[in-house]
């Protein structure tokens, strides 16, 4: 993933300070039965000392990591602090917020209505939406569930601020959601691009209400959830009262801070609100290798890459609520997530039966990257190659004010530059906010993202564009005269 895309499928910087070498789970493991590995008491302390060391490192109060062959737990354990305020540690039991990793049950209950003949993902979704623009009509449900829709996204900065028309901190039931989304701008004819949009996920979950008269997260627990007995995933909710509740934090400079306070209305969109833990996604993991909730036919429908209408895959090899990689010739199915002072990754080796999941409850957390690092102390096949080390100087903050605004990566695409004291930071459309560390004057890099950003300055040193440099690639995006 990039910060192009999903941020909440974070990637940062990791130095392997382990000693031990782990050889595969085949060959090192201690066996129950014929088929579901133990981990050898040498990879569990591996594990212990590499998530530990990440977690100093990127000042994560919490996580949590599970491990699974196909749906057997080989490893579910907690790391820290769920609550810094009380001193509460992390057990495999406390629950996180899922962030974007919600989509993909999303995108299985979509799947089962359409195995109803409920929906069709060939049908436009002015079906669904009547009441919608005529502009809406070549928008067809498989562009909603693959981020090909070419809809402009409901959460960029300026519409979910204090004067925007999603306004983060009020509510608006279901209905006034729509209505507000219908207004969007149509950024790109479907399919014709890939854009990462938590308005296509919003607009599924209502097409779910209105299509079996079920609010979409009762949907998923009736047809989901208690089906395989995952008692402790469910809607995020401030008022009810939710055993082994995490807390999640942000992370000002140094300091730690609790998360930003939403409505209730965008704890509940369909984008990515649920509350879950290492121990239910093994039990979803594990109906994930069978058909006990959808046909083979489906599941595969899923987890192939979406193609554009140039008959080419897209760029972000997304399918639908899940991307799909490889690597080292090993197949990945996953995706992240982040929200609300959480993140997450599940990532999926299906050649090898093999998960790994890792929760955080800091909005800076770099789960996918620890995940895909544990993964490869459990096969070296697996190990990703370590991505290019960066140090932090010092320069004169004065240079910030030049930096300071909105640059424009794609149409409807923006990366937003901010000063905070002696700060600067970033925030893609629809995405988090993550911090620039400089190593030069105009160089920069994240640290949660293996990305970096120069920006290309003036005489007066006012920044004309900047470049984004990531997963081998140099992306301008030009100054815009206003940040829209």
């Amino acid at each position: 993933m990039s910060l192009t895309h999903a941020i909440a499928q974070n990637r940062c910087t990791v130095v392997c300070l382990l000693m031990i070498a782990c050889l595969p789970i085949a060959a090192r493991a201690q066996t129950t039965n014929s088929s579901a590995p133990t981990l050898a008491p040498e990879q569990t302390a591996s594990i212990a000392q590499y998530v530990s060391a990440e977690m100093a490192k990127e000042h994560i109060p919490g996580a949590e990591v599970g491990i699974y062959h196909r749906g057997q737990i080989l490893l579910a354990k907690g790391y820290g602090l769920a609550d810094v305020e009380l001193d509460v540690p992390v057990t495999p039991e406390t629950v996180f917020q899922s962030g974007s990793v919600g989509k993909q049950f999303v995108s299985a209950a979509i799947m089962m209505l359409v195995e109803e003949g409920k929906v069709g993902l060939d049908d436009s979704i002015t079906k669904y939406f009547p009441d919608a623009p005529a502009s809406w009509k070549p928008i067809l449900m498989k562009n909603l569930l693959s981020h090909t829709s070419g809809l402009a996204e409901y959460e960029s900065e300026e519409r979910v601020g204090a004067n925007g028309p999603f306004y983060i901190r009020l509510d608006f039931t279901e209905d006034q959601l729509l209505k507000k989304t219908e207004a969007l701008p149509i950024e790109f004819a479907p399919g014709e691009k890939w854009a990462y949009r938590n308005t296509n996920y919003l607009l599924l979950g209502i097409m779910i209400h209105k299509v079996t008269g079920k609010f979409y997260a009762d949907y998923l627990t009736e047809h989901i959830f208690k089906p395989l007995g995952m008692t402790s995933t469910r809607l995020i909710s401030d008022a009810d009262i939710i055993p082994n509740r995490s807390s999640g934090y942000e992370l000002d400079g140094d300091k730690l801070r609790n998360q930003t306070w939403v409505s209730p209305t965008f704890n509940s969109t369909a984008d990515g609100t649920l509350y879950f833990n290492v121990l239910d996604l093994a039990k979803w993991d594990g109906a994930l290798y069978g058909t006990s909730l959808l046909k083979q036919s489906s599941l595969n429908r899923i987890w192939t890459v979406y193609p554009l209408n140039n008959g080419g895959p897209n760029p972000a090899h997304y399918g639908f609520g899940w991307e799909i990689n490889t690597l080292n010739g090993h197949k990945i199915i996953e995706h992240g997530g982040a929200w609300q002072g959480f993140t997450c990754d599940i990532s999926r080796y299906v050649d090898d039966s093999l998960t790994v999941v890792v929760l955080t409850n800091l909005d800076a957390g770099n789960p996918a990257q620890m995940a895909h690092h544990i993964a490869g102390l459990l096969n070296p096949a697996l190990m990703p190659p370590p991505p290019k080390q960066h140090t932090e100087v010092a320069v004169d903050p004065k240079l910030f004010d030049g930096y300071v605004g909105g640059y424009q990566l794609a149409p409807g695409f923006v990366l937003t530059v901010t000063r905070e004291n002696d700060h600067l930071f970033v925030q893609a459309t629809g995405q988090q906010k993550l911090q620039l560390f400089p190593e030069g004057p105009r160089d920069y890099f994240l640290k949660p993202v293996d990305a970096q950003i120069t920006f290309v300055t003036g005489s007066d040193g006012r920044a004309t564009e900047l470049i984004l440099h990531q997963g081998g690639m140099d992306q301008r995006a030009k100054r815009l005269d206003h940040t829209p």
